[in-house]
């Protein structure tokens, strides 16, 4: 990869703001979890939307190529290629 920069799967954001409702729901979807979000109102809040600075990797040239869900089902499905390898080394 260009610039020294190893490869493999990296978490750097898109520059497009999502609520954590709907990234929760994302992964969810993506994973085919049938499950339901439950929110705790006595507790605060915390970060009701995340959206993840791009500036410094713009400024290497570099812009997402991949979407969210995109980038979502393709950590998902690595995720599980290494947990099976893993679990066969394991035994399991």
């Amino acid at each position: 990869m260009e610039n020294g920069v190893a490869e493999g799967l990296f978490n750097i954001g898109t520059g497009e703001d999502v609520t954590i409702r709907e990234l929760a729901e994302t992964v969810m979807d993506v994973v085919g979890f049938q499950g339901e979000i439950v929110y705790d109102s006595d507790k605060p809040d915390g970060t009701p939307r995340k959206l993840l600075s791009v500036d410094r990797m713009k400024a290497l040239g570099w812009s997402a190529s991949t979407g969210l869900r995109e980038g979502i089902v393709k950590a998902y499905a690595n995720f599980r290629q290494r947990y099976h390898k893993d679990s066969i080394r394991a035994g399991r």
